[in-house]
């Protein structure tokens, strides 16, 4: 089963974001073995990386991909196992993030939310994921 995540760059409530986000990964992980895929970009990605990276130490059955928007720019990818580069050779610079977050959403199963605005990529990105029929775990109901 493969997860990924969509929310702000920036959090309003990060201990209890992480809280809630803590849970939810670990109810995951105990329904089976689990590909993760984040895009490493904003506090919510960064801080699911990390939750993601301990659990691991437990849980040998994840595994944690970083998806990249462009092939040219050098990513820290310390915490994660692998990473990918989708098809986007053709795709401009400027609509990257949007097309690696559609690529994120067509290849997962789950989503794992933090979007409250109705406004910016994660909102976007979770409209996307809405108009695909994706299962939505989300912060804010």
């Amino acid at each position: 089963m493969n997860v990924t995540f969509c929310g702000h760059s920036q959090l309003e409530e990060p201990e209890k974001t992480k809280v809630w986000l803590t849970d939810i990964i670990e109810d995951l992980i105990k329904q089976g073995p689990k590909t993760f895929y984040l895009g490493g970009y904003g506090q919510f990605d960064i801080m699911a990386a990390s939750v993601l990276h301990q659990m691991q130490k437990q849980h040998c059955n994840i595994e944690i991909v970083l998806v990249l928007a462009y092939p040219d720019k050098k990513y820290d990818t310390s915490i994660y196992d692998s990473s990918v580069y989708p098809p986007l050779e053709n795709i401009p610079r400027r609509y990257a993030i949007l097309k690696r977050n559609e690529y994120m959403i067509d290849i997962s199963d789950i989503v794992v939310s933090c979007v409250k605005y109705n406004y910016g990529g994660a909102y976007t990105t979770l409209k996307y994921a809405r108009r695909k029929n994706k299962q939505i775990i989300s912060y804010y109901k």
